[in-house]
């Protein structure tokens, strides 16, 4: 491992000319407590952690429209607004969980909302949130190719799916001349590698900016033991779901991110974030409920991972049963996919 000097860096989305900071807030940890999960922030907590994210010279902001009701949106527009001019950050939104799905009228409609409640008249990156089973690609990429044309979203970005759904939908847009994805928001961790067999090489090929969520894979990375007596340790199921029944595996991996920390002088989080930028991830999606996470994150920028140190980090690593990617879609009404029942 090698070390740099500490500034925040910057890398471009996909395609494009939108430059983003080499993390980016997950926004999933704002909004109002109970319609989603039990340990969100509430509007101050939330400007508290947009403001320090800001000073560290973090650009990129990461939310959705069914995030805790529509109030992620809701709380990170205000504190945006009251803190930095609109063109010097980078807002990601999504659509999916919302009554219509994919449709044509869905996406139309959801936008207009996600605007409203962000408090601005353009999103600069607009993903789908999965893959929608019930709607034609063709009608889906147009739509979004259709808010492109308008000014309402500067780039389109997919999440969790399968290589060749996301391979279809690109072909899809190329065809027809619109506008093809940029940004894949997938699941990706040292504990979850799945994707590297399809779809991260999908990714690379087509030149879009991967931006894993659950990088630290719910935290169980960045400490030595599998729990901890926090609130959200101790109440997010969909956490407890997507990764309990493989603890015995996945300790391995945990323990050696901490010999590694430990040899370095670094944080178990800074080893395992070093390690995305080394995969070449463009920016990791930090879901911060405190401010000094963020702190926590910014110094891995100092941390250069070595090939043997790569290659022992994932050696132990078992294949996993697909998370994040879905075979049809949910009930209406669910947003809570992978919870532990």
């Amino acid at each position: 491992m090698r070390e740099r000097n500490l500034v925040m860096e910057y890398t471009t989305l996909g395609n494009t000319d939108i430059r983003i900071s080499k993390l980016c807030v997950g926004c999933m940890s704002f909004g109002k407590a109970g319609t989603m999960h039990d340990w969100t922030l509430d509007e101050t907590e939330t400007e508290k952690v947009v403001k320090h994210a800001l000073s560290l010279g973090i650009n990129f902001f990461d939310t959705a429209n069914g995030y805790s009701a529509g109030t992620s949106e809701e709380y990170l527009g205000w504190a945006l607004k009251k803190n930095i001019a609109r063109d010097k950050v980078v807002i990601a939104s999504k659509v999916y969980f919302n009554p219509g799905r994919l449709s044509a009228a869905a996406i139309h409609r959801e936008i207009d909302g996600t605007l409203k409640r962000l408090g601005t008249d353009y999103l600069d990156l607009y993903i789908i949130h999965r893959f929608d089973y019930d709607t034609p690609i063709e009608e889906t990429m147009e739509a979004l190719n259709d808010l492109v044309k308008a000014g309402k979203v500067r780039a389109l970005g997919a999440s969790a799916m399968y290589g060749y759904q996301f391979y279809n939908m690109q072909l899809a847009a190329r065809d027809h001349g619109w506008a093809q994805f940029q940004a894949m928001e997938n699941h990706y961790n040292l504990l979850y590698r799945e994707d590297e067999r399809e779809l991260i090489p999908i990714c690379k090929q087509m030149g879009v900016s991967l931006m894993p969520y659950s990088p630290l894979a719910a935290g169980h990375l960045t400490r030595p033991q599998w729990n901890t007596d926090t609130l959200r340790s101790q109440t997010d199921r969909v956490a407890m779901g997507k990764y309990d029944r493989t603890e015995e595996q996945d300790m391995q991996i945990v323990l050696r991110v901490h010999e590694l920390a430990e040899r370095y002088g670094a944080k178990m989080q800074q080893i395992a974030l070093a390690w995305h930028w080394a995969k070449g991830v463009a920016s990791p999606i930090i879901g911060a409920t405190k401010a000094r996470y963020l702190d926590d994150a910014v110094g891995a920028l100092a941390v250069t991972l070595t090939a043997e140190d790569i290659a022992y980090l994932e050696e132990p690593y078992l294949p996993h049963r697909v998370v994040g990617a879905i075979d049809q879609n949910p009930a209406d009404g669910v947003i809570l996919l992978d919870e532990k029942k």
